[in-house]
C-alpha cells in the first residue's frame, strides 16, 4: 500500500490513565502508520470532528471508565453522519465479554483487552486495509 494508514488515537469520556493509549500509538507509527493522538479527556463530538479533519482511515478508543456502551457507539454514530462511513473503529481498554458484541453491533470491529499484543493490534489494522 503506497498510502501510509491514518489512524487517530483518542481518550473518550473523564478517563485520566493514557498509558495503553500511548503505548498502542506508538506501536502503530513504529509500524508505519501515521498516528494522531487526541488527548486525554474528549467528547465523542470532538473525536469525530478531529476524525473528520485529519482524514482518518481508522479510530482507536481506548476506555477504562466503564462509560464504553454508552461513549463508543455514540462516537460511531457521530462519525457516520460526518459522512465517514468507511472509517475503521475499534477499542482497547476494560471492557467485560458480555459488552463486546453491543459494540460490535452499534459499528466496532474490534475490542482489545488489556494484555493484547501490540503487534495482534498492528496486524489486524493492516489486515483491515490490504485490499483497500
Amino acid at each position: 500500500m503506497d498510502k501510509k494508514i491514518r489512524v487517530l488515537i483518542a481518550k473518550p469520556g473523564l478517563d485520566g490513565h493514557d498509558r495503553g493509549a500511548k503505548v498502542i500509538a506508538r506501536a502503530l507509527r513504529d509500524a508505519g502508520m501515521e498516528v494522531i493522538y487526541t488527548g486525554l479527556r474528549q467528547t465523542p463530538e470532538m473525536i469525530a470532528e478531529a476524525a473528520l479533519q485529519e482524514d482518518v482511515d481508522a479510530v482507536g478508543l481506548s476506555i477504562l471508565s466503564g462509560a464504553h456502551l454508552t461513549l463508543l457507539p455514540r462516537i460511531v454514530n457521530l462519525l457516520r453522519d460526518k459522512g465517514l462511513n468507511d472509517v475503521l473503529v475499534f477499542a482497547g481498554g476494560i471492557i467485560p465479554d458480555e459488552d463486546i458484541a453491543p459494540l460490535k453491533a452499534a459499528g466496532l470491529t474490534a475490542i482489545f483487552g488489556p494484555g493484547t499484543n501490540t503487534d495482534s493490534v498492528v496486524e489486524f489494522i493492516r489486515g483491515q486495509f490490504q485490499t483497500a
